[in-house]
């Protein structure tokens, strides 16, 4: 792509000079194989008796063929593909206006006509035929290539002016070849003003055909636009909504876009979504994902706009390699508690860390770079004025992550709760499996809120004591005897002497593990799914 400066229209012009150029050389490739046919037919037939028909439809299969060659070699300009497509339909016209002419002389020839009545309705007949067989290739032309209906009525026009000028001025000769047909001849006017009636109705189906197909796609394209940005790609779904990789109008910046669909959503949740975008604008640090822009279209589709991030979540690394090693363990826990100090130190909590909302990426050349995503669930815990946003009779996050708090007082979560998740977060990292698993929602809530975590030791991980004992901690049911800040939980990671992950490791994990990812710079792809559970059921079954 070229660089910087690039203009709305420019960004327009390379979708459209690709797209151009595969359907210019689709339409060449089907001309190609219907002359194929062409010349089987004609091969058998010149077996019984010769004729110049079939050099021409040998002729028009290879012109097919050459231009389907042209069109779809290299990177070809819109200027380069319409050339093909108007210069080629011209050569192309032709071609079979010869080819129809030295049809006539083969059918006069295989049915002895020399002249009077006969002569001129196998005329008639054969200038049918080849009416047809052109009209048809031009609602193909209309069909596949996208054009204006105005450039459509000029294309078949031109096409069509070859086969008129020689069906009427090109008759068979006593010789067996052709020969122009007298200007006294009872042909005229009546041949021209026929062909050219029976074509005007071929022009007026080739530019019903493109008016319909143009104006389809117009609107496929207008639906795949939000605001600058036009949707190319869905990655996948998140407990708020879909994201998708799109392209904005004036700047090449990668972005994905994460939007929400007002139909059947509910109030409730799309006043939720619109607050976490407010909310995540504000975090500013670099392992915080970056928030572009924000919007809300006529037909009720609320949308943001993030970095497009190139590589994979901590739930899709773990289910590749398994348990990680604790020096990358901890790298990753500290950049966690960076994004998540200055979140807290403005007043938000997040509600939902897991391994899904957490990616590591490639990004300013740097391997293993975290990215904490999807700020759905964060919660204003100074001063909460939207309440009834954020819990009251429900409680919302992934159970595998959840607090005791979150699940018995979802009004009492606060910055703790998310170290008892980035603790659960954690478990997982080294030991490749969850702290607690069930096989219900209740189970497993019931396990967090009242069993004791198995130690790291007792799972056959060797891990620093110090390291285990940060883990357990954030594992505390009591919010009182964790880490009382992810700045705190910093400081005790960077305390228990692991050894450093660095740049070379990440580069040698990646270049191992990173086939086996298969990476599709998605966002967030939750394989565990963000739940809404009333409280108060809940409640009652874990104390029951």
């Amino acid at each position: 792509m070229p660089s910087h400066g690039r203009s709305l229209g420019s960004e327009n012009n390379e979708e459209e000079r690709a797209f151009l150029q595969a359907r210019v050389a689709l339409f060449w490739k089907v001309t190609f194989f219907i002359g194929l046919i062409g010349c089987v037919l004609g091969a058998a037939g010149a077996v019984v008796k010769p004729g110049k028909d079939l050099l021409f439809t040998v002729a028009s299969a290879t012109q097919a063929g050459v231009f389907w060659w042209l069109s779809r070699r290299g990177v070809r300009s819109i200027r380069f593909s319409r050339a093909m497509e108007s210069g080629g339909l011209l050569l192309h016209a032709v071609i079979i206006a010869l080819l129809g002419r030295y049809l006539l002389v083969a059918f006069a020839r295989d049915h002895s006509i020399v002249g009077g009545q006969e002569a001129v309705l196998a005329d008639a007949y054969v200038s049918l035929m080849q009416v047809g067989g052109i009209a048809m290739l031009l609602a193909i032309r209309a069909a596949l290539i996208p054009s204006r209906p105005r450039r459509t009525v000029v294309l078949t026009a031109l096409f069509g002016a070859p086969m008129i000028l020689a069906n009427s001025l090109l008759v068979p000769s006593d010789d067996g070849g052709i020969a122009f047909r007298a200007l006294d001849s009872a042909a005229f006017p009546w041949m021209p003003a026929n062909l050219a009636t029976m074509w005007g109705f071929a022009i007026i189906a080739s530019v019903v055909i493109s008016r319909i197909i143009f104006g389809l796609r117009a609107e496929v394209r207008q639906a795949r636009r939000l605001g600058q940005y036009v949707l190319e790609q869905k990655l996948g779904e998140g407990g708020m909504g879909e994201v998708y990789r799109a392209r904005h109008g004036m700047m090449r910046r990668p972005t994905a876009i994460k939007l929400l669909r007002g139909n059947g959503a509910g109030e409730l949740k799309l006043l939720r979504f619109e607050r976490e975008v407010q909310l995540t604008a504000r975090l500013t640090h670099p392992n915080t994902i970056t928030i572009f822009d924000y919007g809300r279209t006529d037909d009720g589709v609320l949308y943001y706009a993030m970095e497009l991030l190139d590589g994979a979540n901590l739930e899709r690394i773990v289910a590749v390699a398994g348990a990680q090693p604790a020096s990358r363990v901890v790298r990753i826990l500290g950049m966690v508690c960076g994004a998540l100090t200055e979140a807290h130190t403005i007043g938000l909590i997040h509600r939902d860390i897991k391994p899904a909302n957490i990616m590591l990426c490639t990004q300013g050349g740097e391997q293993d770079v975290v990215k904490l995503l999807d700020f759905g669930l964060v919660k204003e815990f100074q001063v909460d004025r939207d309440v009834h946003l954020t819990a009251g009779s429900s409680i919302l996050g992934t159970p595998q992550y959840m607090a005791p708090e979150s699940i018995l007082k979802p009004d009492s979560a606060d910055a703790r709760t998310d170290i008892y998740s980035l603790g659960a977060v954690a478990y997982l990292l080294l030991t490749g499996v969850d702290v607690f698993e069930g096989n219900s929602i209740v189970e497993i809530c019931g396990r967090h809120c009242h069993q004791t975590p198995e130690p790291l030791s007792a799972r056959g991980i060797a891990v620093s004591s110090e390291l285990e004992a940060v883990v357990l901690a954030c594992l505390e049911k009591d919010p009182e005897r964790r880490p009382q800040s992810a700045a705190e939980l910093r400081r005790r990671l960077e305390a228990c002497g692991v050894e450093p992950w660095d740049g070379d490791r990440a580069r040698d994990w990646w270049l191992e593990h990173q086939s086996q990812l298969d990476i599709a710079n998605v966002p967030n792809t939750d394989e565990r799914k963000t739940i809404g559970v009333d409280v108060s059921r809940l409640s009652t079954a874990l104390t029951s």
